[in-house]
């Protein structure tokens, strides 16, 4: 843990921030080991704006120093049902099936390329800790939320950059979520204060207005439900009408 310093000398750490529960909590969480938080939002062509104003709450009510965001069209490239309109959001899947396979929500190569931004950001900054929200127990099996992912990447961290090559700085990767439950994530989150209400989770949400309604049956709500309910808590953010 670093140790206790004013805020103006303690060290950066760049945490990618999706306005989603486990960003939300790692960002809380980065704050509370005693980092600056930089956090890092990516625009990449995302199906709905909904995360990306959420985000931007997150930052607000973390009081977070620094919010940057970044655009970079993953859309183009397709393949996702997360950036390519014409492919459907799978819904009402069971827990079995989420738990099978990489699923059409998978968007290629993308915590690859926000980890890139991430990497270069610390450059900037000076930093030599990046935080990153990925779950390995509840979530949809994407590849690249693993472990064997994270520590492949802070190897090429180190050979990859300037600060790596001359040894100026040796990079870290913290996955503090990696390893537990959305339940053991949401108790963590509220006892570092995070606002869930402010959150977005959903694949495929629906504006009425000003508001944003979660689906509750694409995957994403499903195991955020699922973490709520074992928590013994009620998810703040509203669900429904939905056609």
């Amino acid at each position: 843990m670093p140790q206790k310093t004013s805020k103006r000398s303690a060290p950066w750490a760049v945490v990618l921030l999706s306005g989603g529960l486990d960003s939300a909590t790692a960002a809380a969480w980065a704050q509370a080991r005693g980092f600056r938080v930089a956090a890092l939002t990516v625009r990449y062509g995302q199906r709905h704006a909904a995360e990306l104003a959420a985000a931007r709450r997150i930052a607000r009510s973390l009081k977070l120093e620094k919010h940057l965001e970044i655009g970079v069209e993953l859309s183009r490239i397709g393949g996702s049902a997360l950036t390519d309109l014409n492919l459907k959001v799978p819904k009402n899947r069971s827990a079995k099936a989420i738990s099978t396979g990489i699923p059409i929500t998978y968007v290629p190569a993308r915590n690859t390329v926000f980890l890139s931004l991430a990497l270069g950001l610390a450059e900037t900054l000076g930093a030599q800790d990046l935080v990153l929200g990925v779950n390995v127990l509840d979530y949809s099996g994407y590849p690249d939320c693993r472990p064997e992912f994270v520590r492949a990447f802070r190897r090429l961290a180190d050979l990859a950059t300037k600060a790596g090559v001359e040894k100026t700085a040796r990079f870290k990767i913290h996955t503090p979520l990696i390893r537990k439950t959305k339940a053991q994530i949401v108790r963590l989150g509220t006892r570092l204060g995070v606002d869930y209400a402010l959150t977005t989770s959903c694949y495929a949400p629906v504006t009425r207005g000003k508001r944003v309604f979660a689906c509750g049956r694409c995957d994403s709500c499903h195991l955020r439900l699922k973490g709520f309910a074992e928590a013994g808590r009620t998810d703040p953010v509203p669900y429904g009408p939905h056609p």
